[in-house]
């Protein structure tokens, strides 16, 4: 199926991702309860709802196959053009109340992000971003990303998975880079973190071993709104590395 554009696939997506944004707010008593203890990656009840949800209102109204970070393929193969879902990205955030939270969703097409929708739904912020039009907006606004051209006058946002290497050489190279940059942030969130790249709040984000349904919406969204979106090293199970930044520095 070839795409004139993208307009029908962004209701698509605002859609889905306003309706899980509602039903995560509404029902959090009952949806904030985790399911994996003894594991560092928080899996909450609020995951697979989301999902479920995302995935429903995709699945009838669009032909194009899904990765979700939940369920996995639901093709074998996935082909050229597919959906890229993360329910709740922040998902130890929304478990302990810290508002940085949101529902990624992303299309791609030859392994390139083309479309990106990301729903802050505690402060009620819709983020979308395609590279056909080469537009992004938050709340139909305009965005772009900051102008500043030095790490010393800029803010990156980095994060440390859960199997990040701590050996000694690479905590020093993580150190020596961070001591560039003005300051330093970590969200737990990496949809969040690209979409704060895009409006101009910082000026890079940068992370190993995150995983595809993290980033390709904010990576249409960063790309979209004149920034770069670097994602590399991808393995198997759909690990990556990944800079997005306001392409300045």
């Amino acid at each position: 199926m070839e795409l004139q554009n993208l307009s029908n696939e962004i209701k698509i997506a605002k859609k889905a991702a306003r309706q899980s944004g509602d039903l995560l707010i509404n029902n959090k008593s009952e949806y904030n309860l985790r399911l994996n203890i003894n594991s560092k990656d928080t899996k909450l009840k609020a995951d697979i709802e989301s999902e479920n949800l995302i995935k429903t209102i995709i699945t009838n109204n669009s032909s194009f196959p899904i990765l979700a970070e939940e369920s996995g393929k639901s093709n074998d193969d996935l082909g050229d053009t597919f959906w890229v879902i993360d329910p709740l990205d922040g998902s130890a955030n929304y478990n302990r109340n810290i508002p940085v939270c949101c529902i990624s969703i992303g299309l791609v097409k030859d392994m390139k992000p083309i479309l990106g929708v990301i729903y802050d739904f505690n402060n009620d912020d819709m983020y979308v971003g395609d590279t056909y039009s080469k537009k992004s907006v938050m709340n139909n606004q305009i965005i772009k990303t900051s102008s500043i051209t030095k790490k010393e006058d800029g803010i990156l946002i980095t994060g440390l998975p859960h199997d990040t290497d701590y050996s000694e050489q690479a905590l020093n190279n993580m150190i020596d880079d961070m001591q560039k940059w003005q300051k330093i942030r970590m969200m737990g969130s990496a949809a969040m973190a690209a979409c704060y790249v895009a409006s101009g709040k910082v000026e890079q984000y940068q992370e190993k071993g995150i995983y595809l349904w993290d980033v390709i919406a904010g990576a249409a969204i960063v790309e979209s709104s004149g920034g770069a979106a670097k994602i590399f090293n991808q393995k198997e199970n759909f690990q990556v590395d990944v800079v997005f930044s306001n392409s300045n520095i």
